[in-house]
């Protein structure tokens, strides 16, 4: 895996990182990520209680969309970053209603305001990188040229 070679980048590396990380967690210590969202964790479970079902099934989605993200940075593949910030940004109204309307708790708001504050770090991202191949269309130069810049296509 290599670095990130954008500013955007980086925050679509972090972003993947932690979802596959908390995605493992999620499988592993299931109870461990219901505390840290907040959600009660009863010493025994009610019948049809599938609260387990769903936090595997979030758990391995998470851990997925991980690998993507790390893949997607790995290949610095711009218009999957920009197509981030959208959904992020529907995740982030989505789970905002969510705690508004008392189906999730408060404390799960954060995971609501990691999405928004996300997708606002990648939209300045691919701003600033933007910028960045707009002012020095050429690349890098001097004892920073091996530095690799942002794909022709971050100007878009």
């Amino acid at each position: 895996m290599r670095l990130p070679r954008s500013g955007a980048g980086w925050t679509i590396a972090v972003f993947g990182l932690l979802a596959l990380l908390l995605g493992a967690l999620g499988l592993i210590w299931p109870e461990t990520q219901l505390r840290l969202l907040g959600f009660e964790v009863p010493a025994e479970r009610a019948p049809g209680d599938y609260t387990g079902t769903f936090l595997t099934a979030s758990s391995m989605a998470s851990f997925n969309m991980g690998v993507y993200y790390l893949l997607a940075v790995a290949t610095e593949w711009r218009p999957f970053y920009r197509f981030t910030v959208w959904f992020r940004l529907v995740t982030f109204t989505v789970f905002t209603i969510a705690v508004l309307s008392d189906v999730a708790p408060g404390r799960f708001f954060g995971v609501a305001a990691w999405e928004g504050l996300g997708a606002l770090a990648t939209a300045a991202g691919l701003w600033w990188d933007a910028r960045r191949v707009t002012a020095d269309p050429s690349g890098p130069t001097g004892p920073d040229a091996s530095v690799p810049t942002p794909a022709p296509d971050a100007a878009r």
